[in-house]
């Protein structure tokens, strides 16, 4: 199966879908079939991006993204 990489504003719009249909009474298992993502995936992104906006995921990938060029340069 093709691994798809997801960006952070889809990952947010999915995570604000799934709790409009979690809100709605449908189970997690279904939600992610109707999300099209595994229930680990659900799980994996919820921890990382929770309740973040889009402006507030996009800072951290920048913030990750400086923080290892960083440790780059310095080991080196």
């Amino acid at each position: 199966m093709a691994r798809i990489r997801h960006s952070s504003k889809q990952i947010i719009g999915k995570l604000r879908e799934a709790e409009v249909l979690l809100g709605q009474g449908q189970s997690v298992a279904d939600v992610c079939k109707r999300l099209e993502v595994t229930e680990q995936t659900y799980y994996r992104w919820r921890k990382e991006y929770g309740r973040m906006k889009t402006e507030q995921a996009r800072r951290l990938k920048e913030l990750e993204k400086e923080n290892a060029q960083l440790k780059s340069w310095w080991l080196n």
